[in-house]
């Protein structure tokens, strides 16, 4: 199979996925000859699908499911970023798990342009951090019996991210093992010392910058980028108000309608 076809194959994914998006709730097929082979065609799948509907990117996803394993991330889009209190509608998410995670925010341009800048020049970039819940979706009909390679192209899973209030940065707030908690509706889902599958979520964005320099695309200052769950993926069955807390940080909440 030539480079060109499996372009076109990665492009096809992409915007198959992008249509489901745009369609609120919906979960496709992927057929068998579109299926992604590898990441390197999950990422150009990733950009098929932001370019299908001209979608904005807002932020960035970014995790490792162990200490030192690979990292993967995803663009998210702009339109599916939400302040805290946000209203969510339940039915416009094929499928609805809810993450507690810690965002950091940049405080300068990273282009890909630009020259290359060391890891301790990304991690000083660090200006802000928050709490935040991402919504867990998929437009992957049978999902999660799906190939890796395609929930990646699906924005690594992605369905919205709602965002607390970002505070400075500081070295001092712990982000390996804070204490958290989420509530929903008044019961409490989580509560305790949460942990990171990455270990120190900070070790994820060096590699996000090398990605999207390697990706041509430009990281702006204020770019948010969330980094991994403090207390697994949670499948709420009822509706109402969804609350979170991270040690050190504002709290973060959404309504379920």
């Amino acid at each position: 199979m030539t480079m060109t076809t499996q372009m076109d194959m990665a492009a096809q994914l992409g915007q198959l996925l992008g249509d489901a998006h745009a369609r609120k709730g919906a979960q496709v097929q992927v057929p068998a000859e579109l299926n992604a082979p590898d990441n390197a065609a999950a990422y150009r799948a990733q950009a098929a699908f932001l370019q299908r509907h001209r979608l904005d990117i807002g932020g960035w996803k970014i995790g490792a499911k162990s200490e030192d394993g690979p990292i993967q991330g995803a663009p998210l889009p702009r339109q599916g970023i939400h302040a805290s209190t946000a209203l969510l509608t339940r039915s416009d998410f094929p499928v609805f798990g809810i993450e507690l995670e810690i965002m950091f925010r940049f405080g300068r341009d990273f282009l890909p342009d630009a020259a290359r800048v060391s890891d301790d020049e990304v991690l000083a970039s660090i200006a802000g951090i928050a709490a935040s819940i991402e919504i867990v979706s998929s437009r992957l009909a049978g999902w999660p019996d799906v190939p890796k390679p395609n929930q990646l192209a699906d924005l690594q899973n992605h369905g919205a991210l709602v965002a607390g209030e970002f505070v400075p940065y500081r070295d001092d707030i712990d982000v390996r093992s804070p204490q958290a908690c989420l509530v929903l509706d008044g019961q409490v889902i989580f509560d305790g010392a949460g942990s990171n599958p990455a270990g120190d979520p900070r070790r994820l964005l060096p590699w996000l910058v090398r990605h999207c320099r390697e990706q041509k695309i430009a990281l702006p200052a204020g770019t948010v980028v969330t980094a991994g769950s403090y207390t697994g993926m949670v499948f709420p069955e009822a509706l109402g108000r969804v609350t979170g807390t991270i040690a050190g940080l504002p709290g973060v909440e959404l309504e379920i309608t």
